[in-house]
């Protein structure tokens, strides 16, 4: 079977619920679209029914013998991290776009094809942006709304100069950046989108902001304080390997 034009992403821990949702959105979406298409769930460290409801989904929408477009495949990492999770879907994927998402899918499916040829033409990574204008986001409380734009200022500061919105779950890279860069990361945690971000932009990739409408969900898996203290460290731990060399190689 040839390679797909599209990669789909999803880390999943502990998405029993809400997964289901996102994959009959996703291949109802996919199935009516002109180019062929894969789809990765990495689970990684669930303590409840994501694997095997991820198997489950993959079997009932792909029966034995039945070969084609799209085509889903289920990975697992023993442990916890979407950094991990995503750089392992990231590697293993075979597409010439491979397109990360969050398993709630925040933004509405059909807006994944703005991050593709023909309306992207020439961006090495396009990233979806809650702060470009033209963005929208519904429901969002403000006070969390207020530190995320703390910590973005932060990001801004120490790593990477330039991108509003780093932290939106939503990521298209073209294949051979995302395999260059996701082996190079280093952070397993919620902060691996700004290491990734950071190295692109020191090697020079260009890099496109899309503004999408986006909604909140309330069973976010971030603590807005417990973890802004460990991803203000990680933002420090970036600086101090590109410092280094760590993403060049030198150490």
């Amino acid at each position: 079977m040839t390679s797909p034009f599209l990669s789909i992403i999803i880390p999943a821990h502990n998405e029993e619920h809400r997964l289901p949702i996102t994959l009959d959105r996703l291949f109802v979406f996919l199935r009516s679209q002109p180019y062929t298409a894969e789809v990765l769930v990495v689970e990684n460290g669930s303590h409840d029914n994501t694997f095997r409801i991820a198997h489950d989904f993959a079997d009932a929408y792909q029966p034995p013998g039945l070969e084609g477009f799209p085509v889903m495949r289920v990975l697992q990492e023993s442990e916890r991290g979407k950094g991990r999770a995503v750089r392992s879907g990231m590697l293993a994927a075979e597409g010439k776009y491979r397109f990360m998402c969050d398993a709630d899918f925040s933004m509405p499916v059909s807006e994944i094809n703005r991050f593709l040829p023909p309306e992207q033409t020439d961006a090495d990574i396009v990233i979806a942006s809650r702060e470009a204008p033209g963005a929208v986001r519904y429901e969002e409380p403000v006070l969390r709304h207020l530190v995320g734009r703390a910590y973005n200022n932060l990001i801004r500061l120490i790593a990477v100069p330039g991108l509003h919105d780093t932290q939106c779950g939503f990521k298209c890279f073209r294949d051979h950046v995302a395999e260059e860069l996701f082996q190079k990361q280093t952070i397993t945690g919620w902060s691996f989108d700004v290491e990734v971000l950071y190295i692109a932009q020191q090697r020079g990739y260009k890099i496109v902001e899309l503004p999408i409408p986006w909604h909140f969900n309330p069973d976010s898996k971030i603590n807005i304080f417990r973890d802004s203290f460990r991803m203000a460290i990680d933002l420090l731990t970036i600086r101090f390997n590109g410092i280094r060399g760590v993403y060049n190689g030198k150490v």
